[in-house]
């Protein structure tokens, strides 16, 4: 069964997530940080890996853009569950195709392995990111070419709804997109479960 659990924010979701996924406890994570890292987000790191211990994680991090092609699969196989945190969208899909990190990631997840992801995690699995370019900055991209999404899910997720920092551009990209594609917008307290075809959203 394909499994996903996408959030706006890991931190203020966990007993949501604890509560969806208690076999979380003692097993094994790939925390992949990569979208934070074009955002120079201080402290984000040992932030989500001590949010990801509170789950009772064992956390592996992965960081793609500089990791080998042996550090990637033998993490993305090996872990238990998948974590993208959240950063810049573009970024973190233009590193995960040039790493290939990309096609390993969705071949786990079609198998069953656990994928939570997390605002620009969430925003991945979509069938394309293009609808959320006025949240985001592409421009920190300059290496992506297109911008199909990993196609996890057949749905948009804007996330963020009512956050002060980030929720006026979550609002106008409703208002842009709503017409056009199916979204799914949550606020930084809910939860989006994908359960095979089952879509949930859950506060």
């Amino acid at each position: 069964m394909k499994k996903l659990i996408l959030v706006s924010m890991l931190y203020q979701t966990t007993d949501l997530v604890r509560t969806i996924a208690p076999e979380l406890e003692g097993k094994t994570v790939t925390y992949i940080p990569t979208a934070g890292i074009a955002e120079e987000v201080e402290g984000m790191v040992e932030k989500e890996t001590s949010t990801l211990e509170s789950l009772g994680l064992t956390v592996d991090v992965l960081e793609v853009s500089t990791a080998s092609q042996e550090e990637i699969v033998d993490s993305l196989k090996r872990n238990d569950v998948i974590f993208v945190g959240g950063g810049n969208t573009f970024f973190l899909l233009q590193e995960l195709r040039r790493s290939g990190a990309d096609q390993i990631l969705i071949r786990e997840v079609e198998k069953g392995k656990l994928y939570i992801g997390e605002s620009a995690g969430s925003i991945i699995t979509c069938p394309d990111i293009g609808y959320c370019a006025d949240m985001d900055r592409p421009e920190k991209a300059s290496d992506l070419t297109d911008y199909a999404g990993l196609n996890l899910v057949d749905f948009y997720i804007v996330p963020h709804i009512g956050n002060e920092e980030m929720g006026e551009s979550a609002e106008k990209a409703v208002e842009k997109y709503s017409s056009e594609f199916e979204l799914k917008a949550i606020t930084d307290e809910q939860v989006i479960l994908v359960e095979d075809s089952e879509v949930k959203v859950l506060k």
